[in-house]
């Protein structure tokens, strides 16, 4: 019995000895036996001296033997701007690197490109280079884009610049990291990108223009302040061809890859402190922020031009809220306060609005979300018992659509003596439900005439794709030819420059007939 054991435990002895041998047994890697993945690695858009995210390659042993691959390189070898990763080793070159029998292995791949080490004129440069297994290669390529960078600067203590914006208890200033544009920086051009860290800080007594064609990516925790009698205007035309939007102004955050396309949140918000005016935004795009604009004032300004004026501006995916007005005055045409995370629209604490042909849809699906669409209301806390109160002067939606997929997407709350003055005329609204604290409110009484004229409740919008932020109405849609003429001569063509006069639909667009898909 003794003997069978010991001959036993020899025998398992000598196979496990056999198999560590087998597996240390390499042999050097053939062409047949090596695939991958891919065989271009294509590295998104990365702005000039801005690290890329890092790209996956896979390479797969296809034969029954452990193989060694005697080198892996970049083609520019030390000089190349990719760097590597190489099955847990960072380099560029790697030497005897070993890959089990149909086993796999994961390259990772990142670059930082300087523009101006390869071209002094153009704005955009493809920079290319190969990565040899062997004598096998995988082509890498990236497209690099020139920009202007803004940002704080830093003193010789190490302390970054910021932006004074209050004062605590003891009277310390409070600030944000940023800093005030300089006169030369205040005209944002077409020519190249600006990418901005920090907020940028528009100073009192000036204007900050942007150009048509201008595109702005802001840095995460990152926006653009005005100041006291400062000015923002956005001075976008009228785009040729409606999907590259070229004479659009376009603000959103500095990742490039398509994966960041629709992420909510990138960015901070464009901020339009206490007692800034005269603020302007044509034919522009805001995407991807938390807060797309945030306008306060604390007390309405008494005059009849608004504070800001919305003309063919589009606010999407928001993490927070779209439009954010405190006791603030605005007038709005033909523009989309689309997707956010809470209120496309937040009318808070009074104020002056005037919406006329606008599209406010929420179709938020990255979270919960118990906020409607669009909120009205007259006070903000200060405590957990005191509140301050500040009386809605008017808040008129003139042949818009109110939609989303909650129930009620149309919130007014009222805590001040004066009652709410707002006024919904020729629009569409989304409020389905059967909550009587919310219906015993005498606010959401639509036969009465002081608030609602002729109002369409619960229609079908058939919006072409919410999801995506496209709120074009298709030929489904029950919003066709719902608007009111007079309204619609005041704004006579649609934020694409369809003409609406003889039948108005509402909101921002006119519909479009699309084929079945």
């Amino acid at each position: 019995m003794k003997q069978l054991t010991r001959f036993l435990v020899g025998l398992m002895l000598a196979l496990i000895w056999n198999a560590c041998d087998h597996e240390l047994d390499f042999v050097p890697a053939q062409p047949e036996d090596l695939s991958f993945s891919r065989d271009t690695v294509y590295l998104d858009t990365v702005f000039t001296n801005i690290g890329s995210a890092t790209y996956n390659l896979r390479v797969y042993n296809k034969s029954s033997e452990n193989i060694l691959i005697e080198r892996v390189r970049l083609g520019q070898g030390s000089d190349s701007k990719f760097r590597l990763n190489v099955d847990g080793l960072s380099g560029q070159e790697f030497e005897d690197i070993e890959l089990l029998a149909k086993d796999s292995m994961y390259v990772f791949v990142e670059t930082t490109v300087d523009i101006q080490d390869y071209t002094q004129e153009a704005k955009e440069f493809l920079y290319e280079d190969k990565l040899f297994f062997n004598n096998q290669s995988v082509d890498l390529v990236t497209l690099v884009k020139d920009a202007i960078f803004l940002y704080p600067e830093i003193d010789d203590q190490g302390i970054k610049e910021f932006i004074p914006i209050g004062e605590d208890e003891d009277g310390n200033p409070i600030g944000i990291e940023g800093f005030y544009l300089d006169d030369d920086e205040l005209i944002f051009s077409n020519d190249v990108p600006y990418v901005i860290y920090g907020y940028a800080g528009v100073p009192s007594g000036k204007t900050a223009v942007f150009e048509a064609g201008a595109r702005v990516h802001f840095h995460e925790n990152s926006g653009l302040i005005a100041a006291p009698e400062s000015s923002v205007h956005v001075l976008g035309t009228p785009s040729v061809d409606a999907e590259l939007m070229e004479n659009e102004v376009i603000f959103e955050g500095d990742r490039l890859e398509p994966f960041f396309e629709n992420i909510p949140g990138q960015w901070g918000t464009l901020w339009l402190t206490q007692g800034s005016t005269n603020h302007i935004f044509r034919h522009a795009t805001i995407k991807n922020a938390t807060v797309g604009i945030l306008l306060i004032e604390d007390h309405n300004n008494g005059g009849d031009q608004p504070t800001l004026l919305l003309e063919q501006t589009q606010i999407h995916n928001s993490s927070s809220v779209g439009l954010w007005a405190k006791t603030a005055h605005i007038e709005a045409k033909n523009s989309i306060f689309g997707n956010a995370g809470n209120l496309s629209f937040y009318g808070n604490y009074g104020g002056q609005y005037d919406f006329t042909h606008c599209t406010f849809a929420n179709y938020w699906n990255r979270s919960f979300r118990n906020t409607p669409a669009v909120a009205l209301d007259d006070f903000i806390p200060i405590s957990e018992t005191e509140i301050l109160v500040e009386p809605l002067e008017k808040a008129n939606f003139n042949n818009c659509i109110i939609d989303g997929n909650q129930r009620v997407e149309f919130l007014v709350i009222q805590e001040g003596e004066t009652p709410l003055n707002f006024t919904l005329n020729h629009t569409s609204i989304r409020f389905d439900t059967v909550d009587q604290s919310i219906l015993s409110n005498a606010y959401f009484d639509f036969e009465d005439s002081t608030y609602y004229n002729t109002v369409f409740q619960n229609i079908k919008t058939s919006f072409k794709n919410p999801q995506q932020n496209d709120f074009r109405p298709t030929q489904e849609s029950e919003v066709i030819n719902k608007g009111d003429k007079t309204i619609a001569e005041l704004v006579s063509a649609d934020i694409t420059g369809v003409n609406r006069v003889e039948s108005p639909d509402l909101g921002a667009y006119q519909h479009q007939v699309f084929e079945e898909d």
